[in-house]
């Protein structure tokens, strides 16, 4: 019997993206499986149902979630749809688990094998699966393009007959995907554009893509390719400059984040204080705690004369591309659990085995439906 492919409808609020496109149900059927999609599934992001239907899929309601053997999703869904799964589905989505008790005791009651996706082991047999990255793309995206809707200022140069306008000046804190498609986004507006990263590494990234490395005199480049911890005295350094710098710049647009931990503060509420009036910073980390001390999750507010917005799901804002890469991402990993048209998994391969969660089931199944 083929393996049976569900798809979702996002509960979350504001969420449009989706976790199945047209195309991918075309990818999955050819993998052998029998795909279904909840009605409206993809609605917010402008998917009709008549396209999926168009590519194979079958139409649905919250009745068929008991026949699935892999349930995609893109945010988690609630603990009463997590109920109504069949013991030992799979469940592949940004599931965040430890994020909230009662999701991850109804995962561990109902036997769900869970595949969080933003554990995935970030190697170079993954990057085709790498959610983090394809949404990062979107919300650094995004993020400029808010960045010059607050400021009461243009980005490019402009000669104009009422005399010259000079380019905004534009800093983007941490050079991860987001970063540097921050960069890239506030280059092509026209901006004059510079990026900080406490890895030194990054500084060919960042001017690969025109901008200028802003050095702080402070290196915390670490091993593997991950930065060290700053000493007292280093941070202390690296903030004095940092503020200085700061009094400069009309928009800064904040990226760092972990995963899994808070974020970083890295501009205090000092620093904020002594950016000009009419200057904006866009923390895209908000949704961890934010890179900026007073940035207020889902809101913009204004401190001192500076414009603070601190948006959450940026990436949803390009539902369509978003969900197009997302699916993608995705479909690739499945297909990991989809065996000559049968679910299979095979824990010695790291990419299943480091992401499920909490652990490689003791009992599992490693061929066939889960039982």
């Amino acid at each position: 019997m083929a393996v049976v492919v569900l798809a979702m409808k996002e509960t979350a609020p504001g969420e449009r993206r989706v976790a199945l496109t047209p195309e991918t149900v075309r990818k999955l059927i050819a993998a052998g499986a029998t795909v279904l999609a909840q009605r409206g599934l993809g609605d917010g992001a402008h998917f009709a149902d008549a396209a999926y239907v168009e590519a194979g899929a079958q139409l649905v309601g919250d009745d068929a979630l008991p026949q699935a053997d892999v349930v995609l999703c893109v945010q988690a869904p609630p603990t009463d749809a997590i109920a109504r799964l069949r013991p030992g589905a799979a469940l592949v989505g940004i599931l965040q688990p430890d994020a909230e008790p009662a999701r991850a005791d109804a995962l561990r009651a109902h036997g769900i094998l869970a595949f969080p996706l933003e554990r995935l082991p970030r190697t170079t047999r993954a990057q085709a699966m790498d959610v983090l990255s394809s949404q990062a793309g979107m919300a650094g995206y995004k993020a400029v393009l808010i960045g010059a809707q607050l400021a009461p200022r243009f980005f490019p140069m402009l000669t104009t007959a009422a005399g010259t306008i000079r380019p905004s000046k534009v800093l983007v804190v941490g050079a991860g995907v987001a970063g540097l498609q921050a960069i890239a986004t506030a280059r092509r507006l026209g901006a004059q554009v510079e990026g900080f990263d406490v890895r030194p590494e990054t500084r060919e990234q960042i001017e690969s893509l025109g901008a200028r490395f802003l050095d702080l005199g402070v290196s915390a480049a670490g091993e593997g390719g991950y930065a060290r911890a700053l000493t007292d005295e280093e941070r202390a350094e690296q903030q004095r400059r940092l503020a200085a710098h700061l009094a400069g710049i009309d928009v800064v647009v904040c990226t760092a984040a972990v995963p899994g931990r808070r974020a970083p503060t890295i501009i205090d509420a000092d620093m904020v204080a002594g950016m000009r009036p009419g200057s904006v910073i866009v923390d895209l980390a908000a949704e961890t705690g934010g890179n900026c001390a007073v940035t207020v999750p889902g809101q913009t507010v204004e401190v001192a004369g500076v414009t603070v917005a601190g948006p959450l799901d940026l990436a949803s804002l390009g539902a369509t591309h978003a969900s197009e890469m997302y699916a993608r991402n995705v479909q690739h990993f499945v297909s990991l659990l989809l065996v000559d048209g049968a679910l299979a998994f095979d824990w010695t391969d790291e990419l299943l085995a480091r992401t499920v969660w909490p652990q490689v089931p003791a009992t599992a199944p490693t061929s066939g439906a889960p039982a």
